[in-house]
């Protein structure tokens, strides 16, 4: 028998034999070191090792190793980049550690129908890179992009900071290749841009977190790379004024790329963890608004920059610093994309993913700091403004581990009350995963749990995939 910290779930010999046969030859791992190894992703400080990995390189493999599953009663939990932090990669009730990290090939691109048919152990930049080396471009680009996968995108429904003008992963998928739980190959849709034949399983399945089906094979939408960009890093001395004036640019008729919010403490810290940044930040910041426009017209763009300058202005915005060459824009997403791994280098900390229309952003924030300051707990903000998406991150810092544990809960669960109340919900992009499930009751009532859960038994009538996570 393999054992597991995480459950008393075990995978017997004879379950062991089935899995090791149908793979080829090191794509079943046993060790402790690397079954850790699978057992983490970026949520906190957990860690749950599956009892085995499996290591497919082929559908037909996940198939084999899905039958095998059905028929032994065996959970799979489906693991990708295990950049996540929800904990939605993670083995919680042991079985097999379903990991697709073998399966990165870019199958094909194809130029006159700008699309691309990847495996789901792609990592995102590569995907970007490879079509961009064709004059193309796949828009959603979370902050791990360097490290996360298509597959892992797909299950949490990723956005990122250009998910402002593009959308999120969801609306850039067209058709899926799935193994359904009980082993079960499918396609959910058609490669084509429009398709009003039966229920949208592509849709659904896009930010399922692998509990309906595991994806191996998507089939995505490009388009062709914009030729122009201009960005820019606005300061503000408050950080509510920042977010004021995020819906007062697209009410002046502009839609930016991309529109990040920064609070000082972010900012701060990632000065502090991060190397070759080199930016002078004013004595009395609050926080910074880093805003791109796209497209293919510069003069089309100067116009837009002109039109956001004065908004800015009207709310109170500094003096704006533009990146003037390729280095500089480099160097102004490295800080914001650095934002979340300068926080965990500073503490443990949790973080939760709210999103509101995005008018309602500044009353988001005030709510959060506030909560804070009477529940006796520090919040470090930052996100994808245009969006309404606010990334709260909870510093456990001197914080007790009975607080931790027992109060801050409670917390949390007003902080998702008043997002809910300002119109928004839980999550914009990171999924609910295993940590958010205690609160699905502010978001969703009886009725709507119930059909969640009635999906989830048609797909998954034995409850072996991905158990534990999403639904409460």
């Amino acid at each position: 028998m393999i054992a597991s910290s995480a459950t008393s779930v075990r995978v017997g010999h004879a379950a062991l034999d089935r899995l090791r046969q149908a793979l080829l030859p090191d794509g079943l791992l046993v060790d402790q070191e690397d079954r850790a190894h699978y057992g983490h992703d970026e949520t906190e400080d957990l860690s749950f090792p599956p009892d085995v990995v499996v290591r497919p390189r082929t559908t037909e493999e996940v198939a084999a190793v899905m039958r095998i599953c059905h028929e032994e009663g065996l959970p799979v939990t489906p693991i990708g980049g295990r950049t996540g932090l929800s904990g939605g990669a993670l083995s919680v009730q042991g079985g097999v550690g379903l990991a697709l990290d073998r399966m990165d090939r870019i199958v094909d691109i194809d130029e006159r129908n700008l699309q691309v048919t990847v495996e789901p152990g792609v990592i995102t930049q590569v995907l970007q890179d490879a079509v961009a080396a064709k004059g193309l471009y796949y828009p959603p680009d979370p902050s791990s992009r360097g490290s996360c996968t298509i597959g892992g995108n797909l299950a949490e429904n990723a956005g990122g900071p250009r998910a402002v003008k593009y959308g999120v992963t969801r609306d850039w998928v067209l058709n899926l290749e799935v193994v359904l739980p009980d082993g079960t190959v499918l396609w959910t849709g058609a490669n084509t841009l429009k398709n009003a034949t039966g229920y949208d399983l592509t849709r659904l399945i896009v930010g399922s977190e692998g509990t309906l089906a595991v994806i191996t094979k998507a089939v995505l939408r490009l388009v062709p790379m914009p030729r122009e960009s201009r960005l820019m890093l606005v300061p503000f001395t408050s950080p509510y004024k920042a977010c004021e004036a995020v819906s007062a640019v697209f009410r002046a008729g502009v839609t930016p790329s991309a529109m990040e919010f920064m609070e000082r403490d972010a900012i701060d810290w990632t000065l502090r963890f991060t190397e070759g940044l080199n930016i002078q930040v004013p004595e009395d910041l609050g926080a910074y608004l880093l805003i791109e426009v796209d497209g293919n017209h510069a003069d089309e763009l100067m116009r837009d920059c002109e039109t956001i300058l004065g908004v800015v202005e009207a709310h109170g915005g500094g003096e704006v610093l533009f990146a003037e060459t390729s280095a500089e824009k480099e160097a102004l997403w490295k800080l914001r994309r650095s934002v979340p791994v300068s926080v965990k280098a500073h503490s443990i900390y949790k973080e939760e993913d709210t999103v509101v229309p995005r008018y309602e952003l500044p009353r988001l924030l005030e709510g959060v700091k506030e909560i804070g300051r009477r529940r006796g707990f520090q919040s470090v903000c930052y996100g994808h403004a245009g969006d309404g998406n606010l990334h709260v991150n909870i510093i456990k810092g001197e914080l007790s581990d009975a607080f931790w544990e027992n109060e801050l809960p409670a917390a949390i669960r007003e902080i998702f009350q008043l997002t809910v109340s300002l119109g928004g919900t839980l999550s914009g992009e990171h999924g609910i995963g295993l940590v958010q499930r205690p609160y699905m009751d502010i978001a969703f009532n009886t009725a709507q749990l119930a059909l969640m859960r009635s999906i989830k038994q048609v797909f998954d009538a034995k409850g072996l995939l991905n158990p534990g996570k999403v639904l409460p």
